[in-house]
């Protein structure tokens, strides 16, 4: 059974619901934190599902071994659940999106400081030549505390910006777990890559400007292979929904929708 937070509903002016869907080590609880109810106050349903073996999503198999096509499996579960739902993904889960979209049609996606289509191996090399010892414990447990040190400095300098207050930074680094490693060091590097050649869905690609995971130039190539252009948001780090600024990230989105009338 998979973990769904379900806020506000459906209205005339706003009839597609709102599927939120995480990146790696956290939940639904990251969309909990504010984009839940901005959206539901705004006249969406808004709809956060946990991949299985995350917060209180059952598991049936060891976590290290599921695959992309698992977490995209489970938006497409939950998917089934919904009328036509808008995908909002960040970071691994704006993979997951973009996997999911190879075989299913959206109304519309939404693209946060995502994983580009051609995987992430680049941004794995970057984070090896800063850190080669986290990194190769990391490779081991699939814990994020080997990246970070389980420190708030240490999560700082992976996901988030300056203007983060470190009462934040420790609340979310102490609620991080356990990422799956064939999801992140296997499937995303070469095994499960996007063909963007089989999605049509219009998509609005936001990234970073700080992000110290993907770099503006990637966030502006994935624009590009959904022939959009890419919004970047100034001063803001890898957790674009959680840290400040977030409501202005609500809002670019918002605006979108309503542009295209959704």
């Amino acid at each position: 059974m998979l973990d769904v937070i379900d806020k506000g509903r459906e209205t005339p002016d706003h009839p597609h619901p709102l599927l939120f869907v995480h990146g790696a080590f956290q939940g639904a609880w990251c969309w909990d934190m504010n984009f839940l109810d901005f959206f539901a106050e705004r006249g969406f349903r808004a709809v956060a599902v946990s991949f299985r073996g995350h917060s209180s999503s059952t598991l049936d198999k060891p976590l290290r071994l599921c695959s992309i096509a698992d977490y995209a499996d489970d938006v497409a579960s939950t998917v089934e659940t919904l009328r036509r739902p808008i995908l909002i993904g960040h970071s691994m889960g704006g993979f997951v999106v973009q996997k999911y979209l190879e075989d299913h049609d959206a109304p519309a996606a939404v693209l946060l400081a995502s994983v580009p289509p051609h995987g992430h191996l680049p941004s794995l090399l970057r984070l090896i030549r800063r850190h080669p010892w986290r990194c190769a414990k990391f490779t081991l447990t699939g814990s994020p505390r080997d990246l970070t040190r389980g420190t708030t400095a240490g999560s700082r300098e992976y996901f988030f910006g300056h203007k983060a207050p470190d009462t934040l930074v420790a609340t979310v680094t102490d609620r991080l777990q356990r990422e799956s490693t064939r999801a992140i060091l296997v499937d995303m590097v070469a095994a499960s890559l996007i063909k963007p050649a089989r999605i049509d869905t219009p998509m609005l690609v936001l990234g970073a400007e700080l992000d110290a995971l993907y770099t503006n130039a990637e966030v502006r190539q994935t624009a590009r292979t959904y022939a959009t252009e890419a919004v970047i948001v100034s001063q803001m780090g890898h957790e674009m929904m959680l840290e400040p600024g977030w409501d202005v990230v609500g809002e670019h989105i918002l605006s979108w929708f309503l542009s295209r009338g959704l």
